[in-house]
């Protein structure tokens, strides 16, 4: 397939940040129909893991384990196979979020995820800190999903400025074909975009996963005066 790769490159931050964290190295953009298949209205949560995946086996190297990134089949199997679903759940349209995301990181890769819950998305300049470290280690994308928030997406960095506080936001919920979109109309309709804390739900519960893993490569981090 010829996903796009690291479409957030060239995408500028919100006005002039003081303190910037981005991912660490590649992933591709699995969204909606990328594969083929239609997965519209319940499959967010298996593309922002794909994506995760993608970001694995790039940062692995030699060290990875080189397994492919599994299809929703795959996906749904391997959760059937360890028990945490019932066969009814292969071939399925049911949603996965960000457990089953940490239980298929390490079943596929051996590499655990470690999960945060924030209560109300006003908290979630509580976690700021906790991204900031994350990133700024060479940790990869990590998987978001919430309560009346329910769609998944990717969060890709963090910045903090005079513009207040940002994450990096990368949406799967884009539909069409690997190739049918560009990494310059990808930022443009905002299938990556910097978004306010603020525009996030005040009253949804929100669960993050972030993989436990770190790149060789230097992190992308700045603090700026």
């Amino acid at each position: 397939m010829a996903l796009l790769s690291t479409v957030h490159l060239g995408l500028p931050p919100p006005g002039c940040p003081h303190r910037l964290a981005l991912v660490s190295g590649p992933y591709h953009y699995y969204h909606y129909g990328c594969d083929g298949v239609d997965d519209r209205g319940w499959g967010c949560g298996y593309r922002t893991l794909q994506m995760i995946c993608s970001w694995l086996v790039a940062a692995g190297g030699e060290d990875a384990t080189h397994c492919p990134v599994p299809s929703l089949k795959e996906i749904q199997d391997s959760l059937v196979k360890m028990g945490d679903k019932p066969p009814s759940f292969s071939g399925s349209r049911d949603w996965i979020g960000t457990v089953e995301a940490a239980l298929c990181m390490d079943c596929f890769y051996d590499v655990p995820g470690k999960l945060l819950h924030v209560r109300l998305g006003r908290d979630l300049e509580g976690e700021l800190e906790t991204l900031y470290a994350h990133f700024q280690g060479g940790g990869g994308p990590v998987m978001m999903g919430g309560g009346r928030d329910h769609a998944s997406k990717g969060l890709l960095g963090v910045c903090s400025g005079s513009e207040g506080h940002h994450l990096l936001v990368l949406d799967p919920h884009f539909y069409g074909t690997a190739g049918s979109l560009s990494r310059q109309e990808a930022q443009a309709k905002r299938w990556v975009s910097w978004r306010a804390l603020g525009s996030f739900e005040e009253t949804s519960f929100y669960n993050l996963c972030l993989p436990q893993f770190r790149a060789k490569g230097p992190p992308v981090q700045k603090r700026l005066s």
